[in-house]
C-alpha cells in the first residue's frame, strides 16, 4: 500500500510518521518549495501529545516547548474567574505542551526525513487534481516551475489546510470560509516570566480578548519566549472575509492598541508586551461549515482540510493529530475503501460538535457570561455565578474535545497572577 498526502504540515507529517510506524508506504506532497519554521504560538492537549510520543517525539518536543502547568480565565480587571490545572497537574498521564508552530513543524519535519525513505518528502508540489479506480488513484501536481507530474497511490489524502485544494475538488459547491467579523492580531516576544513560567491565561471583556502563553526558553532563565494574541469583533460577518493575500500580514499598532489599553491587567502591561514584540502578524478568525461527508472511495480529507475551527480551547492541531491516529489505524488489516470509511465514519460527528462549540465561543465564553453580570468586576466571584455553571462551561468543553479528566479537581483560585511586569 502507499498513501499519497497533499499537505506537510501538522496533520500530513503526523499521518506520515504513523503510517511509517505501521509499515505503510506515503509520499507527501508539500506545496511550499522549501520548509521553514512560521507562525506564532498554539497548544497541544495531552490527548494529542499522547500520539506524538507514541512516535517517540516527546524528548525533542520537551527540547522546544513549555509543559503548561494551569490555565487562567480573568476579566478585564485581571481578576480571576476560573482556573484549572492542565496537563500533568490535572492528572493525565501526558503534559499539554505551549510551543510555536515552527518548532513543532520542525520537530515533525525532522523526524520524517530521518525516517521515511528518500523521495517520500516531496516539496515545491502543488495538487492540482486526481482521477481514481478499482486499483487505485492518481494525483496529479504542478511543480514550482509549472510543470506537471503524476503520481500513482492506493489513498490520497488531502491534509492541505483551510484553504485546501482536495477539499474544493471535492466539495466544489461548498460554503467556503467562514468570518464572523473577528480579527485576529498575534505576536511573540522575549519577556519576563510571570507565573512560574508556565501558566496561560485568558483576559478580557466583551469587547476585545487578550490570550497570553509561554511558548519557549527566553534569553534568561527568568524569561520566556511569551505568545500573545489580541481579537475582537471588527465587523459584522456579513462581508466575506479578507482575501487571502491579505491573511498573515502586518498588524497596525493604531489598530491593536486601542483594544489592549482596555485590559487593566495589575501583572502585566499589555501595551509594551505589543510594543516590544517584533513582528505583530493580522489574521482573520476563520473556520468553515462541516461537511456532509470527507470521504469518497480512495480520497478523504484530515485536520484543517476536513474541520478547520476557530481558535478557541487548544484544540486545531491536536484534532489533527488525532485524524492521523484514527486513519493510520484505520488503514491496518482491511481495504483501503473501507478504511476510509470508518475514519470519517469516527473523526467526522466529533469533529463537527468542535466546530459548533468553537463558534459559540469554546471554554472562553467564561469570560462573556461573567462580564455581561459584572462589567466592573466583582468583589466575591460566587456572587456573579455558581461555580457549578463555570464548571459546566470549562468541563463541558473538555469533555467534547475528548481530554476530560474524571475528578480533574478545577478550581477557581487566587486574586490574580503574579510577577512579570516590567519596571
Amino acid at each position: 500500500m502507499r498513501v499519497l498526502i497533499a499537505g506537510g504540515g501538522v496533520g500530513g507529517l503526523t499521518l506520515a510518521l504513523m503510517l511509517h510506524q505501521r509499515g505503510i508506504a506515503c509520499t507527501v506532497l508539500e506545496a511550499a518549495a522549501e520548509h521553514r519554521e512560521l507562525g506564532v504560538g498554539i497548544n497541544i492537549l495531552p490527548h494529542g501529545i499522547a500520539e506524538l510520543a507514541g512516535l517517540g517525539l516527546l524528548e525533542a518536543l520537551d527540547a522546544v516547548a513549555i509543559r503548561t502547568r494551569e490555565l487562567r480565565y480573568l476579566n478585564h480587571l485581571g481578576q480571576i474567574l476560573w482556573s484549572e490545572p492542565r496537563g500533568l497537574h490535572a492528572g493525565h498521564p501526558m503534559p499539554q505542551f505551549s510551543i510555536h508552530r515552527g518548532r513543532l513543524h520542525g520537530v515533525l519535519w525532522r523526524a520524517a526525513q530521518e525516517r521515511l525513505p528518500p523521495g517520500a518528502l516531496r516539496s515545491g508540489l502543488r495538487l492540482a487534481g486526481f482521477e481514481q479506480d478499482a486499483a487505485g488513484v492518481t494525483a496529479r501536481c504542478i511543480g514550482a516551475g509549472g510543470e506537471a507530474s503524476a503520481l500513482r497511490g492506493d489513498a490520497l489524502v488531502g491534509a492541505d489546510g483551510i484553504h485546501s485544494a482536495l477539499r474544493g475538488l471535492l466539495h466544489p459547491a461548498d460554503g467556503g470560509i467562514r468570518w464572523q467579523g473577528i480579527q485576529m492580531w498575534r505576536g511573540a516576544v522575549d519577556w519576563p516570566a510571570f507565573e512560574g513560567g508556565d501558566a496561560m491565561f485568558i483576559a478580557g471583556d466583551d469587547r476585545a480578548k487578550l490570550v497570553c502563553y509561554p511558548i519557549g526558553a527566553g534569553s534568561t532563565a527568568d524569561r520566556r519566549l511569551t505568545n500573545w494574541v489580541v481579537y475582537a469583533r471588527t465587523g459584522s460577518g456579513e462581508a466575506p472575509p479578507p482575501r487571502r493575500e491579505d491573511w498573515s500580514r502586518r498588524g497596525r499598532l493604531r489598530d491593536i492598541l486601542p483594544l489592549a489599553r482596555r485590559l487593566q491587567l495589575p501583572f502585566l502591561d499589555v501595551e509594551a508586551l505589543i510594543r516590544a514584540s517584533p513582528e505583530r502578524l493580522e489574521y482573520p478568525m476563520c473556520d468553515r461549515d462541516p461537511l456532509p461527508w470527507w470521504t469518497e472511495r480512495r480520497v478523504t480529507l484530515l485536520g484543517d482540510a476536513a474541520h478547520p475551527m476557530y481558535p478557541v480551547g487548544s484544540n486545531g492541531a491536536s484534532q489533527a493529530i488525532l485524524d492521523a491516529r484514527c486513519l493510520a489505524d484505520a488503514l491496518v488489516g482491511q481495504p483501503v475503501p473501507a478504511a476510509l470509511v470508518a475514519y470519517a465514519g469516527e473523526r467526522l460527528p466529533k469533529t463537527a460538535a468542535l466546530v459548533a462549540s468553537n463558534r459559540q465561543g469554546g471554554p472562553e465564553r467564561v469570560v462573556d457570561v461573567v462580564h455581561a453580570r459584572a462589567p466592573q468586576g466583582f468583589t466575591r466571584i460566587e456572587d456573579v455565578i455558581a461555580m457549578e455553571d463555570l464548571a459546566a462551561i470549562a468541563r463541558g468543553y473538555a469533555q467534547t474535545a475528548g481530554f476530560a479528566v474524571s475528578g480533574s479537581g478545577l478550581a477557581v483560585s487566587g486574586p490574580g497572577l503574579a510577577g512579570g511586569a516590567p519596571r
